[in-house]
């Protein structure tokens, strides 16, 4: 079963290089096109992710993720939410690697058999990189106005960093 995805890339390849064949199709001149529009939705999106990748920074260099994380322990601590977790919770709907790289340091501190452990691997994997989403799709797309969408997703990840913790505690 494990050698599929050995043949997988190449017998795609093959196919697509025959299909092509067989309808008389300009295979060079599709990858040119292809090639030449995913150029286009790059610099259509790069102002965007420029701006995420400046301000991820910035609020990492300010402090902002750790004063927020010591305003907001009472408060998970009251509720049953482990404070470790907040700063996953904090940098997942800004930055994906960040929120890797402190999923990373959470295992190695807690276990990934912790309740801990296990608790930021299902938030880490439930939840969105929000705004990175929102700044390729919409500047892809050339939305300006976000409107609900912020919004809406970020109730949404605050959700699943709950049922994360539920999910976790009591199945």
């Amino acid at each position: 079963m494990d050698k599929i995805g050995i043949y997988a890339v190449p017998f795609v390849i093959v196919f697509i290089v025959v299909f092509g064949a067989v309808k008389r199709v300009d295979l060079f001149e599709c990858f040119r096109e292809g090639a030449k529009d995913g150029i286009t939705s790059l610099i259509s999106v790069a102002p965007s992710l420029i701006g995420l990748v400046i301000a991820v920074n910035m609020l990492s260099a300010s402090g902002f993720f750790d004063i927020m994380c010591s305003l907001l322990s009472p408060v998970c601590n009251a509720v049953g939410i482990p404070p470790e977790i907040l700063p996953l919770g904090l940098i997942r709907p800004v930055s994906g690697s960040g929120s890797f790289a402190v999923l990373s340091s959470i295992l190695e501190t807690y276990g990934p058999d912790s309740v801990i452990g296990r608790i930021a691997s299902v938030m880490a994997g439930s939840t969105e990189t929000t705004f990175y989403a929102i700044a390729v799709y919409y500047g892809a797309a050339g939305i300006k106005k976000s409107g609900y969408t912020v919004p809406a997703a970020l109730i949404a990840d605050f959700s699943s960093m709950l049922i994360s913790v539920l999910t976790v505690r009591y199945i």
